[in-house]
């Protein structure tokens, strides 16, 4: 899942939010470096990529992107499961999910000093483009796509990938449905457990 998804499955607290947010940025033991609630963030955050790169249904969005982008097949897919997320009505509307955005700014401001370097450089330009909102907007798609191809080392263009996305619009709507309704119930009883461990 990408920074949407992770920022919701968070379920509101402020230190889970933190781990799961910066997770895909802190490498083996680093993890151990961060305090127990962050880190409990960090393993949650995990928890979902398996269970979601696992699942058949993300298997079959994956395969849209596949003869194009191989193994960055899941992560065009993560992107596209935030549009969904963003525009799902029985999560958000459009002011709540404005406020909800600004929720996880506001709240990661305060964590700035466990932030790691890449994603302190990154942080800002996330907050100021307001990503989380504009995943709601085909734009917004547009340009995670891009900034996705930018990142990463072999790739050179995301048009495909948005046509792709245009071109398969309802039908990767479908796998949503059908799949986010499981992977919260998980992360859900995810956190349940984690918190309970101490």
């Amino acid at each position: 899942m990408n920074y949407l998804a992770h920022a919701f499955l968070s379920f509101r607290d402020p230190e889970i939010l933190v781990g799961n947010i910066i997770s895909d940025f802190v490498k083996g033991k680093k993890k151990f470096d961060y305090p127990n609630n962050i880190l409990k963030g960090i393993q949650l955050h995990r928890a979902i990529d398996q269970f979601t790169d696992q699942h058949d249904v993300t298997r079959m969005a994956k395969e849209i992107f596949r003869p194009y982008y191989r193994l960055y097949s899941g992560a065009f897919t993560d992107i596209v499961y935030d549009h969904y997320l963003a525009n799902d009505l029985t999560k958000f509307n459009e002011t709540q999910l404005l406020d909800f955005s600004q929720w996880v700014y506001i709240t990661l401001d305060d964590y700035q000093q466990y932030f790691p370097e890449h994603f302190s450089r990154m942080y800002p330009y996330m907050k100021q483009q307001n990503w989380l909102y504009n995943y709601r907007l085909r734009s917004g798609m547009e340009k995670s796509f891009g900034g996705l191809v930018r990142r990463a080392a072999y790739l050179t263009e995301s048009e495909m990938a948005f046509r792709l996305f245009e071109e398969n619009y309802e039908r990767l709507n479908r796998y949503y449905q059908s799949f986010f309704p499981e992977l919260y119930r998980f992360a859900f009883n995810q956190m349940k457990e984690i918190q309970s461990s101490g």
